[in-house]
C-alpha cells in the first residue's frame, strides 16, 4: 500500500493531509501546492495550454494530465480532488466549463461553453445531517475521441460517452450514449445515428418490441 493510500484511509491523517494542501473550507490548492508540488505528480502535454485565468483545483493526490495540443480556457474550474482527471490530445475545454473527476476525456474533443461535467454525487438520505456534510460518492465520466459537447450541457456521474458524439446545446445526459450518436433534451434522447451501410446520420427509431401498443 503506498503512502497516500495509507493517508486515505486514515481520517485523522487525511484531514492533515487536506489541512495542509488547501485552506480550511475551500477546494483550491495552497499557492505552493500549485507551483512546487503538483508540477511532479501531474503532466501536461507538448503544446498544450491552460489559459490565466481558468482555476485549476488539482491536488497531487489524484492524477491530473493534459495531452499534446489541448487548451482549457480561461474561467474554467478544474477539480480532482474526489478522482483523477484525464484530458487527451487535441481536444479543447471551452470558457467556463466545470469539470469534476473522476473524468476521463480523449482526444479530439470539442467542449463548448458553460458545460458542467460531474462524476460526483452528495449524500442526503440522513435529514439530521446538512447535505454538505454527508458522505460522497463518485463513478467516473468518460467522453470517447472525436465527441462535440454542446453550451450548456451537463454530465452526470457513471455516464459514458462513446466516440464521435454529438450533445446538443443544454442537453442534461443522465444514461451513456453509443457511439456516433447525437443527443438533446432533458434528459438527453437519442435523435440520430450513424448507418455504415448508408454511410448516412439517420434518425432513430425505437425498435416495436419497446412500443407499447394500445388495443
Amino acid at each position: 500500500m503506498s503512502l497516500v493510500d495509507k493517508i486515505k484511509r486514515n481520517p485523522a491523517l487525511k484531514k492533515l493531509g487536506l489541512r495542509l494542501l488547501m485552506p480550511k473550507n475551500q477546494a483550491r490548492p495552497r499557492w505552493w501546492v500549485q507551483w512546487i508540488i503538483n508540477p511532479f505528480f501531474h503532466k501536461k502535454g507538448k503544446g498544450s495550454r491552460i489559459c490565466r485565468r481558468t482555476r485549476m483545483d488539482v491536488l497531487p493526490f489524484n492524477k491530473f494530465s493534459l495531452g499534446n495540443n489541448s487548451t482549457i480556457e480561461d474561467f474554467s474550474v478544474v477539480n480532482n480532488g474526489m478522482g483523477a482527471v484525464h484530458i487527451g490530445s487535441g481536444s479543447r475545454i471551452g470558457i467556463s466549463n466545470v469539470l469534476i473527476g473522476p473524468l476521463r476525456i480523449g482526444d479530439n474533443v470539442i467542449i463548448a461553453q458553460n458545460v458542467v461535467i460531474s462524476a460526483l454525487n452528495h449524500g442526503y438520505e440522513d435529514i439530521h445531517t446538512p447535505i454538505r456534510l454527508q458522505p460522497c460518492t463518485t463513478a467516473e465520466v468518460t467522453i470517447g475521441n472525436n465527441s462535440w459537447i454542446g453550451a450548456n450541457a451537463v454530465i452526470t456521474s457513471g455516464v459514458k460517452i462513446g466516440k464521435h458524439v454529438v450533445v446538443a446545446a443544454g442537453s442534461i445526459v443522465t444514461k451513456s450514449v453509443p457511439d456516433f450518436t447525437i443527443v438533446a433534451g432533458n434528459p438527453a434522447k437519442i435523435l440520430k445515428q450513424y448507418n455504415p451501410i448508408t454511410s448516412k446520420w439517420e434518425k432513430f427509431e425505437h425498435p416495436v418490441s419497446s412500443l407499447k401498443i394500445a388495443i
